[in-house]
């Protein structure tokens, strides 16, 4: 939302108030308290009919300042609030002196002026690195809209300062330029509306902004006034997280400290899904046929889901298996289990007014009400159609059992879809606030869906296929980016979009390879199996046709069996990545500026992304099979071909189907797995720890981790000159160890084994050694 009218004027329709000076400073032992009129206090008279503001400034942990900035304090709070995990040891350093107050949180201090005028500053080491000054920040009334209240607050961005984030947003990867509402929709994957809102950005200067509230929050990033990040919220209150790095990483290392880690995935969930589609015609001997086909031409598959018609079409959901197209649905999922696979199957959480659930819910109060008292409804989607009220913990357990019956029958994990379309002119079970539960609701719907397999399966065995987040929702993967179209442009859009996701803490996401919307043409379907599978997680799906390769052409079958096997063989080094989003909250695909924060070239880069630490990705997104990528300062390998290049500058490639830019970055161990059929085995027995570009005084590390992210073994190469220290953790497991582009080498340790490859020398020994090159 904009305050003001240019640079000069305010909209004639808006009353604001804003901060001119400290008439009071507090130093209330965990936080300092501001008090601001909104005019000049020089003398008692002055505080006749003053209009106040207040600001509590405090920190939840090291380098993280909380502001609440407040006008009327008497409003009825009736949530929901993000689930917050502050650290409770901590506490910041306070002073108040002639000129200006202080709070120190680790290197972070925020300092407001109380000499002169008004000024917030937020510092890094004693250097400002953002701030906001007089009329920047303020409480506003719209006199155009029933007197409706907003509190806003606008923050300097800084010469070249980019920001990022804000959810799954399909816009522009850099959020400069833009307005961002914060408000849940199911707009599809083209548009400036999103399924996955996040009231969080981060900048490239390595610092980032949380506004704790869960409704709609807006944002104008150099939109209204260009040097400054504005938001604002409606009513009374606004509290915002001042979140230092001092690098990006670091940023969102501390944002989900603070608002939650990312679970982490089975490693069956990072193999090829495979899906019905959405509105195909399908039964048994549909989905038997796709999966004969996939192994008749030896393409892995390890998860078959089950869209919306596993149920009967106009009862979604009802949890009941179409008794026509699956009449013994136990027997049928054995069999499917029999061939090594998982299933999964769609559910939301909207209930037909024809489903067996929709007297139950109506009965015992499960279902939102409107203010009357009744069941809300409408005929969107499902005729009739009902939302269950997860505010109410029995309609909580009600659902979950349901789900827990489907995990008794062999299902294994559940697309959460929807999640959106939550109304708001109704009345919930524990009294929140509807507007603020609009976006909120899709937490409280994915996490009785992960904690009911959880509770049914085990702890630590949990995975979902979502569409819809807020804050938090990170903690329940994993993520996809819902319905996009069936060509390149769409490719692009769902990739930054994924980009622009993982910045706020998500740490693993997906997306409809081959599009949902229409069908793509064959070349569009092979590309995207590529970067389908150079994903965290990679599936299969449309929407009224079929995803099977052979479909499209012969040469997609050969496409999509490659890439395949190169994901399984790539598990021990992308599972090592998978390991880190629990951790420190890293996603596995990042963008280029979040693992190059000095590089000023990678800042914009949207169409290419880091999966992991060690390999870049850039998929092909042209007919031509031309592509254009920037590749960082040092020497780069072609994960492929083996072909050696210069990075710090831009280049330009063609690539076949079987192709595409994989660069492994220098100084880089990739650990190659002995499975190419599947993605969850052990990672070690058989591993080949490739060495890449290691130069004179580096260190390579590659850390192997067995299924829950316990370390089942670390090797380590220092490079001093033409010596090569070899260390490993397991002494008594064997190891192999590639060094790529070198013919030959003088000498290893004792017992140590050499051969030659294609890609360069095999060394094969047990424990510590020295190489000479």
């Amino acid at each position: 939302m904009k305050f003001s009218d240019g640079n000069w004027h305010v909209p004639e329709h808006l009353h604001l108030l804003n901060p001119v000076e400290v008439f009071d400073a507090r130093d209330e032992g965990d936080s300092l308290l501001i008090l601001a009129p909104t005019t000049p206090q020089p003398d008692r008279a002055n505080q006749i009919n003053a209009k106040l503001l207040r600001l509590r400034f405090f920190s939840p942990m090291e380098g993280v300042i909380g502001v609440r900035f407040e006008h009327f304090r008497g409003g009825l709070d009736k949530g929901p609030h993000f689930e917050l995990y502050p650290d409770a040891a901590f506490k910041p350093e306070i002073s108040i002196g002639e000129k200006a107050a202080e709070l120190k949180s680790g290197n972070l201090t925020v300092r407001v002026s109380t000499a002169e005028g008004w000024r917030i500053d937020f510092l890094r080491d004693g250097k400002v690195i953002s701030g906001s000054d007089y009329k920047a920040a303020g409480h506003c009334t719209d006199k155009s809209d029933n007197d409706q209240t907003y509190m806003f607050e606008r923050l300097d961005l800084g010469v070249g300062t980019k920001v990022y984030g804000l959810g799954e947003r399909f816009t522009d990867f850099v959020k400069n330029g833009q307005m961002v509402d914060i408000w849940n929709r199911d707009g599809g994957a083209n548009t400036d509306q999103a399924y996955k809102n996040i009231p969080f950005f981060l900048t490239n200067r390595g610092w980032g902004l949380f506004v704790n509230d869960p409704g709609r929050v807006e944002f104008e990033i150099g939109s209204e006034k260009v040097s400054k990040a504005t938001f604002s919220v409606p009513g009374e209150a606004l509290e915002y997280y001042f979140i230092d790095g001092p690098d990006p990483k670091s940023v969102i290392d501390r944002y989900t400290q603070l608002t939650g880690r990312p679970a982490l995935p089975k490693q069956w969930s990072f193999g090829l899904w495979l899906t019905t589609s959405f509105t195909t015609e399908y039964d048994e001997n549909t989905v038997t046929g796709f999966l004969d086909g996939m192994a008749e031409r030896n393409i892995p598959l390890h998860v078959f889901h089950f869209d919306c018609f596993w149920m009967r079409g106009l009862h979604w959901c009802d949890f009941e298996w179409d008794p026509e197209t699956f009449p013994d649905p136990e027997a049928m999922l054995a069999r499917y289990k029999e061939r090594g696979l998982h299933i999964c199957v769609w559910i939301n959480p909207y209930i037909a007014q024809e489903s067996r659930l929709f007297d139950e819910g109506k009965e015992n109060g499960y279902l939102i009400k409107r203010e009357d008292g009744s069941v809300w409804q409408w005929d969107m989607w499902q005729p009739g159609q009902a939302v269950v009220d997860f505010t109410n913990p029995e309609a909580c357990d009600w659902y979950a059992g349901y789900l827990k019956g489907l995990v008794g029958q062999g299902v294994d994990c559940f697309k959460t879809d929807f999640g959106e379309r939550i109304p708001t002119d109704v009345a919930y079970h524990d009294g929140s606030d509807p507007e603020t539960m609009h976006n909120y609701y899709t937490f409280l719907y994915n996490k009785v869906v992960f904690d009911a397999l959880e509770e049914s399966k085990g702890k630590g065995e949990a995975v979902l296929f979502a569409r819809s987040a807020t804050t938090g929702g990170q903690q329940f993967p994993v993520h996809w980016g819902g319905d996009c179209y069936s060509d390149y442009d769409s490719m692009a859009e769902t990739l930054r979009s994924g980009l622009s996701l993982g910045l706020c803490g998500f740490g693993y996401w997906s997306h409809d390879i081959g599009g949902f919307e229409a069908t793509a043409a064959a070349d569009v379907y092979k590309r995207w199996c590529a970067f389908g599978l150079m994903s965290s997680h990679s599936r299969l799906h449309g929407s009224k046709s079929y995803r099977v390769p052979w479909l499209y052409d012969d040469e997609a079958v050969d496409v999509l069996r490659f890439f395949v096997n190169l994901k399984c063989t790539l598990m021990p080094t992308l599972y090592a990545s998978a390991v880190e989003a629990p951790k420190t909250g890293l996603p596995m695909m990042r963008p280029m500026m979040l693992e190059f924060p000095e590089d000023r070239a990678c800042d914009p880069l949207d169409r290419q992304y880091m999966l992991g630490d060690r390999l870049m990705v850039a998929p092909v997104l042209d007919q031509s099979g031309d592509v254009e990528f920037y590749l960082p300062k040092g020497r780069w390998t072609h994960l492929l071909s083996g072909d050696e290049v210069e990075g710090g500058s831009w280049r330009v490639e063609s690539h076949g189907f079987m192709s595409m830019p994989l660069y492994v970055r220098p100084n880089s161990i990739m650990v190659f797995g002995a499975n190419d059929q599947r993605p969850d085995y052990d990672y070690a027995d058989g591993a080949t720890y490739a060495l890449y570009a290691l130069e004179d005084g580096k260190t390579a590390e590659a850390v192997v981790y067995a299924e829950g992210g316990a370390i089942e073994q670390s090797v380590s190469v220092l490079r001093s000159g033409n010596k090569l220290a070899v260390s490993v953790a397991d002494a008594a497991r064997p190891w192999k160890l590639l060094l790529t582009n070198v013919v030959s080498i003088e000498g290893a340790g004792e017992g140590v084994t050499i051969s030659e490859s294609a890609e360069g020398v095999v060394l094969e020994g047990k424990g510590n050694t020295e190489i000479t090159l």
